[in-house]
């Protein structure tokens, strides 16, 4: 396990690296991991590591985003750890559960990182989700299937999400990020 985290931590010091204006939000997930010898189990109800997938079209030019049935709003597919330090691992996984696009592979390292309160829920209470998001392209087959935990999914254009105010703060960065990424 230690080895798993000291990769993670790797991970981040390389993503403060390519992007240094992020420095102090890569401290919160560097101390957070450092004192919290269960950050990648769901049940550490102060928080827990998330991972999610930025799923780019083959082409680079869309975005699938799906349209969350609990949080009522659109969002990139994602999910718990549940023990996996392998967050790549974990964004890959649940964006094939979450989408059904088969055809799926991570590209690089960490593409940004996102801390965000979880409102409490009935069973669960108010706690945050330090969220490490991948690059994840589809292939040439990038048919979807909407499953229990969404509304709907939708390919989006990359540019339109940038510079939508409907979206999430977020995936608006997201979408820049991306676009200037080239």
């Amino acid at each position: 396990m230690q080895s798993d985290v000291s990769r993670v931590l790797a991970s981040l010091r390389a993503y403060v690296t390519q992007l240094p204006e992020e420095a102090d939000v890569a401290s919160v997930f560097t101390d957070f991991l450092n004192t919290h010898p269960a950050a990648f189990e769901r049940a550490h109800s102060a928080g827990h590591f998330t991972g999610s997938a930025w799923l780019v079209s083959a082409d680079g030019e869309r975005v699938l985003l799906m349209h969350h049935r609990k949080l009522d709003r659109w969002l990139q597919p994602g999910g718990h750890a549940d023990g996996d330090t392998d967050l790549a691992r974990v964004a890959l996984r649940e964006a094939r559960e979450e989408t059904g696009v088969i055809d799926l592979c991570v590209e690089g390292d960490i593409f940004d990182i996102d801390r965000h309160r979880i409102p409490a829920r009935a069973n669960e209470p108010e706690h945050w989700h330090y969220d490490v998001r991948y690059v994840v392209r589809a292939g040439a087959d990038d048919r979807f299937t909407i499953n229990e935990e969404s509304q709907a999914l939708a390919w989006r254009s990359v540019a339109e999400v940038a510079d939508g105010a409907a979206f999430d703060p977020s995936l608006r960065r997201m979408a820049r990020k991306w676009l200037s990424h080239g």
